[in-house]
């Protein structure tokens, strides 16, 4: 069964590295095989990294969209991890299963956990990817 996508107008998804976004209009796709993809909306920028968690959610993001360099981001990731367990003790069981979700692959869902993790919770979260004043679209991937 594929998967659609509805992009808002000007809305943004990244899908294997390609950025591919809507006009002034909504659209629909769908995806009929496996693939990497993130919405606009769930991007961090690199200096939107305001917390350890952000810091976490952004290598995993690496880690997912650039495979070619997972290796690297990989050894990153165990890093920042042993970074965030330090500083998040609290965490500790959902850090498991982000390290447990990451080692099987699975870096979408592993990346919805940690976003809810950022201070003030899941629904503050997609605020820190937003413009300051713009709620009506996404930022450019």
């Amino acid at each position: 069964m594929p998967l659609k996508f509805v992009l808002r107008p000007n809305e943004k998804v990244i899908i294997n590295g390609a950025v591919i976004g809507a006009g002034d209009r909504p659209g629909s796709f769908f995806l009929y095989n496996t693939a990497n993809f993130l919405r606009g909306r769930e991007v961090l920028k690199e200096e939107q990294i305001d917390c350890i968690e952000k810091k976490l959610y952004f290598v995993i993001q690496l880690v997912y969209i650039f495979p070619e360099d997972g290796t690297l981001n990989l050894q990153r990731f165990a890093s920042i991890l042993n970074e965030t367990r330090e500083a998040r003790p609290d965490c500790a069981k959902d850090l498991d299963e982000i390290e447990r979700l990451v080692e099987s692959r699975n870096y979408y869902r592993a990346l919805k956990l940690c976003r809810k993790m950022f201070r003030g919770g899941p629904d503050s979260a997609d605020e820190t990817t937003r413009s300051p004043g713009d709620s009506s679209s996404d930022p450019a991937p």
